[in-house]
C-alpha cells in the first residue's frame, strides 16, 4: 500500500518536472531563439501606419514655360469616431455639416457602424479651403474627434481645349483597385481617370509617405513614444509636345464648332496641338461640382469625347489620296489617261453623281481628278481597275483600320470594310456599288482624324510614319533636370517607292493651286499641299467638312514642317469651314501670328469674327 503511494507520488513528480522542462524549452525557444520574430509581431500590433499622400507631378507645355496642371493647397477633414462621446455622433455630424456645407447623410455614410469604437480617423471631406478650416478651428472645443490635414488637389490652370489632352483625376474605384492592387495602389488613392493623367499615372502619382504611430489596442496614441515619419516623394513633372500658342490659335480657328483639329510634326510624330470641341473643365472633378458633371454627361454633343482619337467618320474625298496612291503603284490604269465626267453615271439601276452636276468636269486625268475631286473618275477607276481588295490593301498601308498607338487612352481603330466582313455582317455579297462608294470615301469606311494625319505624315516622309505622341520629356520635380527624352518611334515603313509618294504630293499641291481649295489655301506665306473632303452622313443640307494638308510643300524636310487635319461635323450649320480653319492655322504658325492677326492677314473678317476664349 505504501509502495503504491510512493509510486504515484514519483509519477506525479516526474510529470511536474516534465511539464516544467517542456515549458522551459518553449519559453527558451520563444524568448531566445525566436525572440526577434515575436518582438516584431508585437511592435506591428502596437503600431498604426498613417498614409501621407504624395503630390502628383506637374504638367507643362513643350517649352517648360507654361504650366498646364499644378497642385493647389487644400485640406481634408476627418472624424475619429471613438473620440466622439457616446450618443453624440448625430449632433456632431449636424454641426460639421453646417460648417462644411456637406449634407449630413453623406458624412454619416462615410462612417460605417463598425468604425464607431475605433480611434482610426475617417475622411469625411476633401478640397476644403482654409477659411472653412479656420471655422472648424474656432469651434474645436465643441467638435470632439474632428481633425484636418493638408491634402493638395489638382488645379488645371488654363484647361479649355486642353481638357481632352490632360484628362482629370478621381478616387480609385473598387474595380480599379482590383486590377491595380498589385501595382501598389490602395483604397483611397487618387488616380488618373482620362488623358495624360491616366496614361502616365505611374509617373505622376509619386510615392506615398508613412507616419508610424505607437498606439494601444483601441488605436489611441501612447504618450512618450516617438513616431516614425517617412516623407512622400513627389511625382515626376511631364513636359508635353503641345505648343501652347499654337493650341490657342487652333482652338480659336476651329471655334465653337463640333469637330476636331490636329497639328502634327511628321518628322517625329509630335502632336503640337489637339483640339476637340466641345470640351469641359476638368476642375469640376476636384471642386465637387456634381451638377456640372451631370449636365456634361447628359449633353448630346458629348463633351467628354476626344473626337481626334475616339470618333470615326466617313473620310469622304480625302480617301481619294488612297486611290491615287494605288493608281500610281499598281499601274493598272495610266495616270495620264483621261475619263469623261458628265456629272453623273448610271450603274446598277441608279444614278451616281459627281459633286459637279451636268455638264460635269469633262475629261480628267489623275492629276486633275484629285484637284477637282471628281467622283466619276475615282468611282470608275476603283470599280473597273483597282477593285476592292487592292483598295483595302492601300488603305491598310496607310494605317486605316488600325490603332496609331498614340499615348492617350481610349483610341479607336476606325473601320475598313471587306467583302468577307459584309457577308458575315449582313449575309450579303459585296457588289461593284460597294467598291464605288468606298472609292470616294463613303459607304462603310470610317477613319479617325489622327489616322488621317498619319496618312499625310506618311506621304511627307516618303513612306515612314512615326507613332504620334504627346509626351516630350520627363523631369525631376525638384531640380527640373531632364530624366528622359522621348525619341521618335517608327510605327510603319511602306514598301512603296518614294516616287509614288512624290507624285501624290504633287497632285495634292494641285488641289491648292488649281483645285477645290484654291481660294482659302493658296497662301502667300507658305506653300500648302492638301485635300478637301465632304462626307455625306444622311443630311441633304450639310456634310462633314474635312481638310488635311502639310506645309511647306517646297521643303517638306524643313524641321518646322507640319501636318494639319480639321473636321467640322455635319451637326453644325454648313459653312465648309475646315479649309478656312486650316488656312488660319498655317498662316498663324508660319508667320508667328495670333488668331486675330491671321484673320486680318487673310482677309477673313467677314467669315471669322475676331473672337475666342483667350485674348
Amino acid at each position: 500500500m505504501q509502495e503504491d503511494q510512493e509510486r504515484r507520488i514519483n509519477v506525479f513528480k516526474f510529470l511536474i518536472i516534465l511539464l516544467i522542462v517542456v515549458y522551459s524549452i518553449k519559453l527558451f525557444s520563444m524568448q531566445i531563439l525566436s525572440g526577434e520574430v515575436y518582438l516584431t509581431r508585437a511592435q506591428d500590433i502596437s503600431r498604426r501606419t498613417i498614409t501621407i499622400p504624395a503630390q502628383r507631378g506637374e504638367i507643362y507645355d513643350r517649352n517648360y514655360s507654361k504650366q498646364f496642371v499644378m497642385n493647389r493647397d487644400s485640406f481634408a477633414v476627418n472624424i475619429t469616431p471613438a473620440e466622439v462621446p457616446r450618443g453624440g455622433m448625430e449632433e456632431l455630424v449636424d454641426a460639421v455639416s453646417d460648417i462644411l456645407g456637406v449634407p449630413a447623410d453623406e458624412i454619416t455614410a462615410r462612417i460605417p457602424k463598425q468604425y464607431l469604437q475605433f480611434f482610426q480617423p475617417v475622411e469625411i471631406a476633401a478640397n476644403v479651403p482654409l477659411n472653412v478650416i479656420a471655422a472648424l478651428a474656432e469651434r474645436k472645443n465643441t467638435l470632439p474627434g474632428v481633425s484636418w490635414q493638408s491634402k493638395p488637389i489638382r488645379n488645371y490652370t488654363d484647361s479649355g481645349s486642353l481638357s481632352h489632352i490632360l484628362g482629370y483625376v478621381g478616387d480609385i474605384t473598387r474595380d480599379e483597385l482590383t486590377s491595380l492592387y498589385n501595382f501598389g495602389y490602395q483604397q483611397g488613392d487618387v488616380i488618373g481617370k482620362a488623358g495624360i493623367e491616366k496614361q502616365y499615372d505611374e509617373l505622376l502619382r509619386g510615392k506615398e509617405g508613412r507616419e508610424i504611430r505607437t498606439v494601444d489596442v483601441r488605436g489611441r496614441r501612447i504618450a512618450g513614444r516617438e513616431n516614425v515619419r517617412i516623407p512622400p516623394e513627389t511625382g515626376k513633372n511631364l513636359v508635353l509636345t503641345i505648343d501652347y500658342n499654337l493650341q490657342t490659335l487652333v482652338e480659336k480657328a476651329l471655334g465653337p464648332r463640333i469637330g476636331t483639329a490636329l497639328v502634327m510634326r511628321p518628322a517625329t510624330g509630335e502632336i503640337l496641338a489637339m483640339v476637340s470641341y466641345p470640351w469641359y473643365d476638368p476642375n469640376i472633378f476636384t471642386d465637387g461640382l456634381r451638377s456640372d458633371y451631370r449636365a456634361l454627361a447628359d449633353d448630346p454633343n458629348k463633351p467628354f469625347l476626344n473626337r481626334a482619337i475616339q470618333s470615326s467618320y466617313a473620310p469622304g474625298s480625302t480617301f481619294k489620296i488612297v486611290l491615287s496612291t494605288g493608281i500610281y503603284a499598281d499601274k493598272v490604269f495610266p495616270p495620264e489617261q483621261t475619263i469623261l465626267c458628265q456629272g453623273v453615271i448610271n450603274f446598277g439601276n441608279r444614278d451616281w453623281l459627281c459633286h459637279i452636276r451636268r455638264p460635269g468636269h469633262g475629261r480628267l486625268n489623275l492629276h486633275n481628278a484629285l484637284a477637282q475631286s471628281c467622283n466619276i473618275y475615282y468611282m470608275t477607276v476603283g470599280r473597273d481597275y483597282l477593285k476592292d481588295e487592292r483598295i483595302v490593301s492601300y488603305a491598310r498601308e496607310y494605317g486605316y483600320g488600325e490603332l496609331t498607338e498614340i499615348d492617350l487612352p481610349g483610341e479607336i481603330a476606325g473601320f475598313i470594310p471587306t467583302p468577307q466582313w459584309k457577308e458575315r455582317r449582313f449575309h450579303e455579297r459585296w457588289v461593284a456599288g460597294d467598291t464605288m462608294n468606298m472609292s470616294i470615301g463613303q459607304g462603310y469606311t470610317l477613319v479617325t482624324p489622327i489616322q488621317m494625319s498619319n496618312m499625310i505624315c506618311m506621304l511627307v516622309n516618303d513612306g515612314k510614319v512615326y507613332k504620334p505622341h504627346l509626351l516630350k520629356e520627363v523631369r525631376d520635380p525638384a531640380t527640373g533636370a531632364v530624366e528622359k527624352n522621348v525619341k521618335p518611334v517608327l510605327l510603319h515603313e511602306s514598301s512603296l517607292s518614294p516616287e509614288i509618294f512624290e507624285s501624290v504630293r504633287r497632285d495634292m499641291r494641285n488641289v491648292i493651286t488649281n483645285g477645290t481649295a484654291q481660294y482659302p489655301l493658296n497662301l502667300k506665306s507658305v506653300q500648302v499641299a492638301g485635300k478637301t473632303g465632304t462626307a455625306e452622313v444622311g443630311f441633304t443640307d450639310r456634310w462633314h467638312s474635312w481638310f488635311t494638308a502639310f506645309a511647306p510643300y517646297d521643303n517638306k524636310d524643313d524641321e518646322n514642317a507640319i501636318v494639319v487635319t480639321v473636321i467640322v461635323e455635319a451637326a453644325n450649320n454648313w459653312e465648309w469651314w475646315a479649309p478656312y480653319a486650316s488656312a488660319l492655322i498655317f498662316q498663324g504658325y508660319f508667320q508667328n501670328q495670333t488668331y486675330e492677326e491671321a484673320v486680318r492677314a487673310l482677309g477673313f473678317q467677314y467669315l471669322a469674327p475676331i473672337q475666342g476664349r483667350r485674348e
